[in-house]
């Protein structure tokens, strides 16, 4: 079960001493910073990955995370989760029993999160077929979703250590999710949405992270029309949305 919203930001940080200085001299202090642990997945008895993120709602960084990659591609393929929140581990059983390509067991992703198992290109969005979407947004609420976005960022206001990821229809925020990486806030959202039953179609994401090829490719494969970011995008990211008719 998952815990409430102020349970979870409990969770997520910690009180340090620290010494600070200004310019009127130096003092002890204590200070709020975000928790890092480390996420095990195992998927059909294998150890996967190790991803350093922040510690709750393991189950949703996992099933996005193994959705992003290809390995899991509907919910009905998975018989079995089993979380491990002690231990940082998340164990996933499909009915097929076997990961689909060559994975690269007990690798270690950063929390920066810039490669996932397998390396996403360019030409990724070849074989991708464009976003097709009659959506649309006015700029006044894509101003009014963002100054919702970031008032709900409690972890971040508390540390200014974390990233925030949600998926909105054109008049408010439906899953909203932090992480201390900007590619598990993302696969976070599609983790809840895949194991909630929750639809994508017509909705849009917003992010508090810069918008990279890595970035937009996750959003394409989840048919999603529209980013929304805080941050700038990187030159292919412009690319590749303008290939596949995201916005």
């Amino acid at each position: 079960m998952m815990g409430s919203t102020s349970d979870n930001v409990i969770m997520e940080i910690e009180r340090v001493p620290i010494l600070r200085f200004t310019e009127e001299g130096k003092s002890e202090v204590e200070a709020i910073v975000t928790n890092e642990s480390p996420l095990t997945i195992i998927l059909n008895g294998q150890e996967l990955v190790t991803l350093l993120c922040s510690p709750t709602g393991l189950e949703y960084l996992a099933v996005g995370f193994l959705f992003s990659e290809g390995l899991v591609n509907g919910k009905d393929e998975i018989k079995e989760i089993m979380v491990d929140e002690r231990r940082g581990v998340v164990q996933v059983a499909t009915e097929k029993g076997e990961q689909s390509g060559e994975p690269a067991f007990n690798r270690l992703i950063a929390s920066s999160g810039g490669k996932g198992l397998y390396s996403y290109h360019a030409t990724d969005a070849q074989s991708r077929a464009k976003v097709e979407s009659q959506i649309g947004i006015s700029p006044q609420q894509v101003f009014a979703l963002v100054d919702e976005f970031v008032h709900r960022s409690q972890v971040f206001k508390a540390t200014g250590g974390v990233h925030s990821a949600a998926l909105c229809d054109t008049q408010q925020i439906l899953v909203f999710t932090e992480d201390i990486g900007r590619h598990n806030a993302i696969d976070r959202v599609f983790g809840q949405c895949f194991l909630s039953d929750i639809p994508t179609d017509d909705r849009l994401i917003i992010t508090s992270g810069r918008v990279s090829s890595e970035i937009l490719l996750k959003v394409a494969k989840k048919k999603i029309p529209i980013i929304i970011s805080k941050s700038a995008p990187t030159n292919l990211g412009v690319r590749l949305a303008a290939d596949l008719g995201i916005t």
